[in-house]
């Protein structure tokens, strides 16, 4: 290490010379002498500006790295290195999906497909129309869905159509009876509320 010139009786002043020795050995052995004020001394930080957020702080974590630069104004540096899962780091959401193909946001209502059989409610039914077609019948699970769920069913036949009611209870709605069954009429639309696993209530074309 260079030699640090000091003092041995207290009140001695050292020289200007003597001073700016012991800087500039300070910074021989790698001390920084500081710099100007909000500018790190360290070489990761040369300065408070234009700091990239993948650059990061070393000893501090990619979060600290993160919040110091958007605090310091980075210039050029994304907020975001990578975004939030499942979200992009920038843009719109135009290519987010909520189930891998329809898009955030319905701006419709999705089709499930034409059913021509029996045909049981599934969980991915939910906020989507189910078609009938060639004299399928539907059936509603129980203990499947939860609270809040919603699914509409399209009579595409020109008689009516069973929906067997296997949930453990089921209304219509306006109505105060249990149904082990409705019927939903010919061209008919009718939408499942569920209102919770065990319960809902049947809207629309239905007796």
């Amino acid at each position: 290490m260079s030699t640090i010139v000091t003092r041995a009786g207290k009140g001695s002043a050292l020289s200007y010379t003597e001073v700016d020795n012991n800087f500039t050995n300070l910074n021989t052995d790698k001390y920084q002498s500081g710099g100007a004020l909000g500018t790190p001394a360290s070489a990761t930080l040369t300065n408070a500006t234009g700091l990239p957020i993948s650059t990061g702080v070393s000893g501090l974590g990619t979060n600290v790295a993160t919040a110091l630069a958007v605090n310091i104004g980075s210039s050029g540096a994304a907020v975001v290195n990578g975004g939030v899962l499942g979200t992009p780091s920038s843009g719109a959401l135009t290519n987010c999906t909520v189930d891998g193909t329809n898009q955030v946001g319905y701006r419709d209502l999705p089709a499930v497909g034409t059913k021509t059989g029996s045909y049981t409610l599934a969980v991915g039914d939910v906020g989507k129309y189910v078609q009938v077609g060639s004299g399928g019948s539907i059936t509603i699970p129980d203990a499947t869905f939860a609270e809040g769920d919603a699914i509409s069913i399209f009579n595409n036949t020109s008689g009516g159509i069973t929906i067997t009611c296997s949930i453990t209870t089921a209304y219509i709605a306006g109505t105060d009876s249990d149904k082990a069954s409705v019927t939903l009429a010919t061209r008919g639309i009718a939408t499942v509320l569920f209102i919770s696993g065990t319960v809902c209530a049947i809207t629309g074309n239905v007796s």
